[in-house]
């Protein structure tokens, strides 16, 4: 696959701030359009399901029925759902058996069922150590159609869906290229970026993928691994200091474009109960010991017990084990603070309020903050700029 350069990108703009299958297939029908995929499209393997017992699959119009060489085994009628098991160390689904079953539409507008939902594509069920994978082959084009509806609201200024629409090809891009699985280039999670099917789609994000199609992100004439999350708190931060890699093109920004978000600014109130899994008993202390540079989000803290027991976590542990939505925390304190036992003058605290800022890693595209950059009127060109530096923005060409 080579990148054809269409213009780099820049950030020096002055900005203003401020089985129900017949049901099933009748709501399908109004929301998914026909899409032909073309003779040069990139497919993607995309693991809906892992390590499940059975697997729920079907097509909404006739199906081939083939094994992992290639061989067809037969045909399913479409609107037919079908239970797919582990057995024998292969798969079985209906009078068929093989050690992979694929199911292939007839028609290239038809779509598969997975588990609970449409998909587009097609679908192989392979049998793994621990069950089976349920692995969904689709356009890369017509998979962001749901990734777009997944990760962002459908409604949302087509500039920002467009930059989204670029970030995430490009993302899909890069994992598939240093794929985590002999078996899928991505999940469908937000361990990688979420794929909800076709009931995710809309015309906003149809439109935002046409307008877009076949660019990508690039550095040094690479794909980039183009991340991105739900809010910045008003500041990302450089790729080495939240993982591990230096990045070029993950430099860290500071802006005002969060401003307003449902997540930029947030508190959560954590008990004495939630923070006893860090192993000190009653928490007397919780002091941050390592931050990142640029905006300060916690890369340690240090839990200080009663009788002097203490340990170090990660900040992001601690955001996990929590639930926080995010590790750029402003200020963590104690509440509720009661006496010890024992005659000890000392004091632990019977919970702590913690305020944040931001909702994810803090690496990349703030998505909140690509929605109100698109609501003072700046391209989708302007926001991967702010948020991506040094890049450019480039075609696929496949070859």
């Amino acid at each position: 696959m080579k990148c054809r350069l269409l213009f780099p990108l820049h950030s020096s703009f002055k900005l203003t701030t401020q089985k129900v299958w017949l049901a099933a297939f009748i709501w399908l029908a109004a929301i998914a359009p026909t899409f032909a995929r073309t003779a040069d499209s990139v497919v993607l393997r995309i693991a809906i399901q892992q390590n499940a017992s059975q697997v729920n699959v079907g097509s909404s119009v006739d199906a081939r029925v083939v094994d992992g060489s290639g061989q067809a085994l037969g045909k399913i009628q479409g609107m037919n759902g079908f239970a797919a098991q582990a057995r024998n160390g292969g798969v079985a689904l209906d009078r068929w058996q093989a050690s992979t079953l694929r199911i292939e539409p007839e028609d290239p507008n038809g779509v598969v069922w997975i588990g609970d939902r449409w998909y587009r594509g097609s679908v192989a069920i392979v049998p793994t150590g621990k069950g089976l994978t349920a692995i969904n082959y689709v356009d890369l084009e017509h998979y962001l159609f749901s990734v777009l509806g997944s990760e962002m609201n459908g409604s949302w200024p087509q500039e920002a869906l467009k930059a989204q629409a670029v970030a995430a090809r490009s993302y899909a891009l890069y994992e598939r290229e240093n794929s985590r699985s002999p078996l899928f280039d991505l999940g469908n999670t937000t361990g990688w970026q979420v794929y909800g099917g076709v009931q995710t789609e809309s015309g906003g994000t149809q439109s935002a993928v046409a307008a877009t199609a076949g660019q990508v992100l690039t550095s040094n004439n690479r794909v980039i691994n183009a991340v991105f999350h739900s809010s910045a708190g008003g500041c990302t931060d450089r790729s080495e200091e939240v993982w591990v890699q230096a990045l070029p093109y993950l430099r860290g920004t500071k802006n005002q474009f969060d401003e307003g978000s449902p997540v930029n600014v947030w508190s959560k109130s954590v008990s004495a109960s939630q923070l006893s899994s860090f192993g000190v008993g009653n928490v007397r202390s919780i002091v941050p010991t390592k931050k990142t540079s640029n905006c300060g989000r916690i890369k340690e803290l240090e839990i200080v017990g009663e009788g002097g027991r203490r340990v170090r976590v990660s900040g992001d542990t601690f955001r996990d084990r929590l639930g926080l939505r995010s590790t750029y925390l402003t200020q963590i304190t104690p509440q509720g603070v009661a006496n010890s036992t024992k005659g000890n003058t000392k004091s632990t605290a019977t919970g702590f309020l913690i305020n944040g800022r931001g909702f994810g890693h803090g690496l990349g595209m703030s998505q909140w903050g690509a929605y109100n950059m698109a609501r003072q009127n700046l391209s989708y060109g302007q926001i991967l700029g702010q948020y991506y530096q040094s890049t450019a923005l480039s075609t696929i060409e496949v070859k």
